[in-house]
């Protein structure tokens, strides 16, 4: 567990950053999940018998950004050949959409329909935490959309810069029995303590990091949020 603290103009916010399923950046480490292969995962959810299957039931369906379908189902099946263990599987599938989808900031918005995205091949976090969800829902494991943010490291010999800690998503699946496994595809690795979440939902739609409305006479007024994610010793 790790404390993190988030700055923004005229306002400061401690928060607390904990996973449910503590992993490093090796999977190999993780041998509690490693056992169990993907098809009966999928059969434990599809069961009903989980203690997480109430909350479980509306991150396995579609939602209006991450909607299950046959193209992301093929994409998906390429990472979850008949037998795999689950864990591979997740990993496999995060290495890919990091290989396969350029990170390209401005090429896509909010708006961008995920099958846009995937015809482009690059978008940006949102986009390729979307695309994840689609993946795994559409092989049957339920998968939610984290918004939250990222510490950065610095180059050796660089000092740290205020405000580079911009908001970040990324991917968790369900692991019957174990409990929710996140992943970002944007930077290929699993969830770990430099990670602050701060909602999760169904997809961006259900967490966006900044919400609502801004009254004011000027033309040119615009809105400027910088965050910065500093480590509490």
């Amino acid at each position: 567990m790790s404390y993190f603290e988030i700055h923004e103009p005229h306002r400061e916010l401690t928060v607390t950053a904990q996973s449910v399923v503590e992993i490093t950046d090796s999977a190999s480490e993780v041998t509690l999940l490693s056992g169990r292969n993907w098809e009966d995962a999928v059969a434990a959810v599809a069961s009903g018998s989980l203690p997480e299957h109430l909350e479980a039931t509306q991150f396995v369906v579609g939602s209006p950004l991450a909607a299950p379908g046959d193209r992301y189902r093929a994409y998906a099946l390429e990472s979850f050949p008949e037998g795999r263990p689950l864990l591979e599987c997740i990993e496999s599938l995060c290495a890919r959409i990091h290989a396969d989808f350029r990170y390209k900031p401005g090429s896509t918005s909010v708006a961008t329909p995920l099958a846009q995205v995937f015809r482009r091949r690059c978008g940006v976090c949102q986009d390729f935490a979307h695309l994840g969800i689609a993946c795994l829902r559409s092989v049957g494991l339920p998968a939610r959309y984290v918004s939250g943010y990222l510490e950065t490291r610095p180059a050796p010999g660089r000092p740290k810069l205020t405000g580079v800690d911009g908001s970040h998503a990324w991917f968790s699946v369900l692991v019957p029995g174990a409990g929710w496994l996140d992943v970002d595809p944007t930077n290929d690795q699993f969830v770990n303590d430099r990670y602050v979440v701060t909602a999760y939902g169904r997809d961006y739609k259900d967490v966006p990091p900044l919400g609502g409305v801004i009254y004011t006479e000027g033309k040119t007024e615009e809105l400027r949020v910088a965050v910065d994610v500093v480590p509490i010793d």
